[in-house]
This record gives structure tokens, C-alpha cells and sequence, in this order.
């Protein structure tokens, strides 16, 4: 195993921009879909009848596709519709769909888990169905979500590592450019991806603890 070229200076370096564009995407991903999955949750846990039905649609259109395809759509078939998106903000815009509709049936279960006698008992003090869902549904709900939630901000993490295939210059991307030119230091530059995804996983679970932890408290 050659150590030497895995952490050369210039190897090295070149990884660690492919990281920061891995944290780009996630960032941006997750914070899109975190406000979007919300939006499409709660439109689905009301059962409207128009908007109900419509985030219904989406959500088992889009969380039943694999993410894979959702890229190569978001890249390569809206070009032929003419829409020729960067490839950074393409890979952002495909997460975002793919990972809403997932964090949408994550804030529907966290909303159906609040207990009916609690709703009722607010409506029967004289809350009506919007402050009753503001004031009492959400916030429990919410609460509730953030273990899966989190779960799924850290799968789509390390799924940013997919759009390899249409050439996103991310950490994987990256490296595997580095250990074509030194195949003896694949497996080194391969610890090094799978500390730094650890490193960055880690971090966020321990935090998504700490938070439970202080709203539970």
C-alpha cells in the first residue's frame, strides 16, 4: 500500500475540494428538501382534497424510483427538454426532489403519532384546525422526527457519492481519479473517503442526540 502518494500534498488537497463540493451538495440538498418535505407532509397529513391528492402523487411517484435514475433524469433528461443545468446544480435539484418525498412521509408519521385526545381536547378548549396543527400538532410531531430524519439527511450524505456517474468532481469522484493514477494507494486514499464520511456522519448523529436530548428535556 502506497501511504507516500495518499497523502501527498497535492493529492490530498485535490480530495479535500472534492469534500467541500460533497458538503456543498449536502448542505443544499438538505436544506431544500428539510423545507420542502415539511411542505409536502403536512399538505398530505391535512387531506385536502386537491393538495392532499397532489403530494400523494408525488411522494409515491418519487420515493418509489431509485436515486440513481432521479440524477441521470435531473442531468441528462432535462437536456433534452433544453434545460441544460450545471452539473453541480443538478445533482442538488435531483437530492432535493428524491429526498423531500421520503422526509415528507417521515413528518406524516411524526404528525399521525400525536396522540387524537390531545387534538381533541384543543379543539374542545376552542382551537380551531389551523391553531390546533400550529400550536400542538407540529411542534410534538416535529419533535418526533428527528431521529429518522437525521437517519435520512445522513443516507443522502453519503448517496451524494452517486453522482459519480455523471462526473461531479465530489470526494469519491476525487479519489478515484487519484487512485487510477496510484493504484497501490487505493486502498489508502479509500480510509482516508471513509474517515472523513464517518467523521462527518458522526458528527451530525451526535448532534441530532444532543438536540432530542435538550427538546425532550
Amino acid at each position: 500500500m502506497d501511504f507516500a502518494n495518499a497523502f501527498d500534498p497535492t493529492n490530498l488537497t485535490f480530495l479535500l475540494q472534492g469534500f467541500l463540493v460533497t458538503l456543498k451538495i449536502a448542505f443544499f440538498a438538505i436544506l431544500l428538501s428539510f423545507v420542502l418535505g415539511i411542505v409536502l407532509g403536512i399538505c398530505r397529513y391535512t387531506k385536502l382534497p386537491v393538495l392532499s391528492h397532489l403530494a400523494a402523487l408525488y411522494i409515491e411517484l418519487i420515493r418509489n424510483l431509485p436515486l440513481l435514475l432521479v440524477i441521470f433524469f435531473g442531468y441528462f433528461g432535462l437536456r433534452e427538454w433544453g434545460i441544460k443545468l450545471p452539473v453541480t446544480m443538478s445533482v442538488i435539484v435531483s437530492m432535493t426532489l428524491f429526498t423531500s418525498a421520503l422526509v415528507a412521509e417521515i413528518v406524516r408519521s411524526g404528525l399521525n403519532s400525536v396522540d387524537r385526545g390531545l387534538i381533541e381536547a384543543s379543539r374542545a378548549q376552542g382551537f380551531t384546525y389551523i391553531q390546533t396543527l400550529r400550536f400542538l400538532v407540529l411542534p410534538l410531531g416535529l419533535k418526533r422526527t428527528i431521529p429518522p430524519m437525521v437517519s435520512q439527511f445522513i443516507s443522502l450524505i453519503k448517496d451524494t457519492s452517486l453522482a459519480v456517474v455523471i462526473s461531479l468532481p465530489e470526494m469519491t469522484h476525487n479519489a478515484q481519479i487519484i487512485y487510477n493514477k496510484h493504484f497501490n494507494a487505493t486502498i489508502p486514499i479509500l480510509l482516508i473517503v471513509a474517515c472523513l464520511y464517518f467523521v462527518v456522519n458522526y458528527s451530525l448523529s451526535l448532534a441530532s442526540r444532543r438536540l432530542e436530548k435538550k427538546l425532550v428535556g
